[in-house]
């Protein structure tokens, strides 16, 4: 388990990253928008987003407290991801996404080297994943497809209010734990 000064770090980050999980699903739109940047990089984007999207339409996962938080790792590990595939940015959204990159390393710093790898591993494989019937690639291919997933991020990001989160450490075990038992012992890199 991680140290009790990455965990004090957690417990008073994590709240600010489920608030600002709309704006920073809005960014990752922003990339995958961009028609001349690089298909990797709108495909980390777009995959991200996807995940948000399969996340909300699952069953609860009896995990309230931190139900957003892997929502918030996946945007931030899909930063990092969209920054390596490289493309010519807009400064504004270079400078979130190298924030969203850097707030990766907590994230790490709190599942353990393992446990980030493997993690990183399935956020990288999101690219050939589907939610709500759309595989990224069809978002990223098709216009109608794109405006539809655009208009359904756009009502997420309105419509998001996010929830409290609580600044116990039970939380943080119960978070890797979710990790530990949802993510692939073996790394499924594409």
């Amino acid at each position: 388990m991680a140290s009790e000064e990455i965990k004090k770090k957690c417990l008073e980050s994590f709240g600010g990253w489920i608030a600002s999980l709309g704006e920073d699903i809005g960014i990752l739109l922003q990339v995958a928008k961009i028609s001349t940047l690089n298909r990797d990089t709108r495909e980390a984007a777009a995959g991200g987003i996807n995940y948000l999207f399969k996340s909300l339409d699952l069953i609860p996962d009896g995990i309230d407290d931190i139900g957003y938080l892997d929502d918030a790792f996946t945007v931030r590990v899909s930063a990092k991801l969209v920054l390596e595939a490289g493309g010519d940015l807009p400064g504004d959204v270079k400078a979130r996404l190298d924030e969203l990159s850097g707030e990766a390393g907590l994230v790490k710093s709190l599942l353990g080297e393992e446990l980030f790898a493997r993690f990183e591993a399935y956020v990288r494989g999101l690219r050939l994943g589907a939610a709500r019937g759309r595989m990224v690639s069809e978002i990223i291919d098709d216009e109608a497809n794109f405006k539809d997933f655009e208009a359904e991020v756009k009502q997420f990001v309105k419509d998001y209010s996010a929830p409290e989160f609580h600044r116990d450490e039970k939380n943080l075990i119960k978070l890797t734990a979710f990790f530990d038992a949802k993510l692939p012992r073996e790394s499924r890199l594409p």
